[in-house]
């Protein structure tokens, strides 16, 4: 090399090696490298970080090795303004020449003999393309660390505050713990443990898996809605159970009449074939209002919550079903009813018509009347008579019209 192919050399290669120190430095102190650095780590982040480890530590070797070589080659050309042919040799042989010696963990095993790595060296340029593979790897290993705790940590913090949160209304609730949020909480303790410390086990196809944790998130969520709702129970208890109240005495009153609409269908209604009316459903329901007294009494908001809305849930349904046993009953002497009413409309209509003394009519009306007037009523012949009465007076009506 020439004097000046020299001192161009030198001066490219002393500014690409203040690029590759501060990259180096800038890689030391990148925060994903001191999170790395400073957690305890586990499982595949560790065997990683383990790997990217070692390759740093053999990139900073090298960097030291390229480094002589560069420092020996400006001390040598600054020894003379105008270094003589063996001086341009020797600079030749370290700027263009393999003149860096490799550490030896970047010497393959193909170059290894039993008593060690034999020396192998490399260009100046080998040696940049063999630290930026380095760096590739190292920067790769370390950002995929850093894209993971940063996709999870601040997501896994937040529902950790939630957690905090919903425990602290559970426990002001009651006093005691809730199974599910303890469950809740087993879980969320061992997924941070992951996260903080294996956090590309996580990641799945290159990006962070959020979704045990957005699972665990969902989780929380209900349960802290059903807590507040609980807050709530607590805090209009009194009205809430007023309404409950009331619900069991509609339940009561509906079952006494459904009882009395029974007893009175056996007696006027001729082989009714009724199921007897539920009974007991006022007094079961109190029961289980009295429970809800006591767990206010000890403070078991949660339990209660539970309760209460079973017990709601079972008024509703006494309710309905004593209605239903109310109608069955009452549909009988509604029926019997219906028809008196229909009966006593014909007559009136067969008045109109002059035809009210008609012998057939009379010997019908009179069927009828006995029927339904007669306890206990037989209602299918009742309805027989009836029918048999309203075509007879139609034929009349038909006569009359067909005569005028």
């Amino acid at each position: 090399m020439s004097r000046e192919g020299v001192d161009h050399a030198l001066r490219k290669l002393r500014e690409e090696r203040d690029r590759i120190s501060a990259s180096l430095l800038d890689l030391d102190g990148h925060e994903g490298s001191r999170l790395l650095e400073g957690a305890r780590l586990t499982g595949e982040t560790w065997r990683r970080w383990e790997d990217a480890k070692a390759r740093m530590t053999t990139l900073w070797a090298m960097f030291d090795a390229y480094q002589r070589v560069l420092d020996a080659a400006s001390e040598l050309r600054g020894r003379s303004s105008r270094p003589d042919a063996a001086t341009l040799v020797e600079l030749t042989g370290l700027l263009a020449g393999q003149s860096v010696e490799l550490p030896d963990g970047e010497i393959p095993l193909r170059d290894r003999t039993l008593l060690g790595p034999q020396e192998r060296r490399v260009t100046l340029d080998e040696a940049v393309a063999m630290m930026s593979d380095a760096y590739d790897f190292v920067a790769v290993e370390i950002a995929a660390a850093d894209a993971a705790w940063t996709a999870l940590l601040l997501p896994l913090e937040t529902v950790e505050e939630s957690w905090r949160d919903t425990a602290r209304l559970a426990h002001n609730l009651d006093g005691t713990r809730h199974p599910e949020l303890d469950r809740v909480g087993r879980e969320l303790t061992a997924l941070g443990r992951v996260v903080r410390t294996d956090p590309l086990s996580l990641v799945r196809d290159g990006r962070p898996d959020t979704g045990r944790l957005d699972r665990v998130r969902a989780v929380l969520t209900s349960l802290g809605d059903e807590l507040t709702g609980v807050a709530r129970m607590r805090d209009d208890y009194e009205e809430l159970i007023a309404r409950v109240t009331a619900s069991i005495e509609e339940v009561e009153s509906t079952e006494r009449r459904a009882c009395e609409a029974h007893a009175t269908a056996l007696v006027k209604i001729q082989s009714p074939n009724l199921p007897a009316p539920s009974q007991g459903l006022g007094i079961a329901l109190r029961d289980r209002l009295a429970v809800l007294e006591r767990l206010r009494e000890a403070g078991r908001w949660v339990e209660l919550a539970g309760r209460f809305a079973e017990l709601e849930r079972a008024a509703a349904e006494a309710l309905e079903r004593a209605r239903g046993d109310l109608r069955l009953s009452a549909g009988l002497l509604d029926r019997r009813g219906e028809l008196r009413g229909r009966l006593e409309a014909y007559r009136a209509k067969a008045a109109r018509l002059g035809v009210v003394e008609d012998e057939r009519l009379t010997e019908l009306y009179g069927a009828a009347r006995d029927t339904l007037w007669t306890a206990p009523c037989d209602l299918r012949r009742a309805t027989t008579v009836l029918a048999e009465y309203q075509r007879a007076v139609r034929a009349c009506e038909s006569e009359t019209g067909t005569r005028r």
